[in-house]
């Protein structure tokens, strides 16, 4: 009788262990269908309900694919509806896979913006947007010592503000971690949180069904009315980026905050108020890159190298010309 009551009492922390653990991952906020996309996709290879696909993009039965494993290219996917909630959560299910080890590139961007279905520069859409980024860089541009790559990070832009590639959009950057979602044999999330103009990022990279934190920042005004999107590219490395599934949730307004939309501010973060003239201006100057700085070092070599044999033929003919009176 003790030993069944002992089992019993086991395997009822066991049940509110599992219980606790699932209420981490899983949110009870309400289910916004129209900003979400799950399998089977309907209309595969012709369409998907409420999504638009542009560039590489290719629907399967099992995923969408943004862009394959090959060199230079560019694809997105974006909600056809804008969203008009206040308080809203994403959980973005993806895989990034490649048949390379150590060279990989360029990454994948999830996108709250005025803004769509505009092939470009940052990550497969355009510069100078409006609204938040969440990029997941897997090729480090600027060698920053303070981590590794693959990074997972955010930027607030009101469309005056340029993402700086060769340096990772260090100075843009709100907030990030470092994260190793690349050629994993499970399921990868991140989820996008924003709730009372605090902005989080969360993963889940070990298949445990419970969110780790990457950061929290407050202070991120964002409107309503804005598109959800995603978009990837690769440049001379590559990557096969997909979207598995894509959950939006409506959160609950705590009480005493409005709840009505916000269609007309301006997306503002702390970086957007206090960015330094010189730092954009910093941004907006062109870079070298290794192969021109090469270049241009081997050009300065071989000037030096020319003028000091020339130097020297006129040192010699002085020479000899001084023999020459002499005799």
């Amino acid at each position: 009788m003790q030993h069944t009551c002992v089992v019993r009492y086991l395997l009822g922390l066991l049940v509110i262990h599992a219980t606790l653990l699932k209420a981490e991952w899983n949110t009870k906020d309400f289910q916004k269908r129209e900003h979400s996309l799950t399998k089977p996709y309907q209309g595969s290879g012709f369409g998907v309900p409420n999504w638009d696909f542009q560039g590489s993009t290719m629907v399967t039965s099992n995923y969408i694919r943004l862009t394959p494993d090959q060199k230079s290219k560019q694809g997105a996917l974006w909600n056809k509806i804008p969203c008009k909630v206040r308080n809203w959560e994403v959980q973005l299910n993806f895989k990034v896979t490649g048949t390379t080890r150590d060279l990989f590139g360029d990454g994948f961007a999830f996108w709250y913006t005025k803004e769509r279905m505009e092939i470009g520069p940052v990550f497969g859409s355009k510069d100078y947007f409006s609204g938040l980024a969440i990029i997941g860089d897997t090729y480090s541009n600027h060698n920053t010592p303070n981590h590794q790559h693959p990074y997972l990070s955010a930027m607030v832009n009101n469309g005056s503000v340029s993402y700086d590639h060769d340096k990772d959009g260090k100075h843009t950057m709100l907030g990030g971690c470092q994260v190793q979602f690349r050629n994993m044999n499970h399921e990868t999330w991140i989820a996008i949180r924003y709730e009372n103009d605090k902005l989080t990022i969360s993963h889940d990279m070990n298949n445990k069904r419970a969110w780790a934190p990457c950061f929290s920042t407050e202070g991120v005004k964002l409107p309503t009315g804005y598109y959800f999107g995603m978009s990837a590219t690769t440049g001379d490395l590559s990557d096969a980026h997909d979207v598995i599934s894509v959950k939006t949730y409506e959160l609950d307004t705590a009480a005493g905050v409005p709840k009505e939309e916000r269609p007309d501010i301006q997306p503002e973060s702390e970086f957007i108020a206090a960015a330094p003239k010189e730092k954009k201006e910093e941004s907006d100057l062109p870079s070298m890159s290794g192969m021109k700085k090469f270049f241009i070092c081997l050009l300065v070599v071989l000037g030096i190298i020319v003028v000091g044999v020339i130097g020297i033929m006129i040192y010699q003919n002085q020479q000899e010309n001084n023999r020459k009176r002499f005799y």
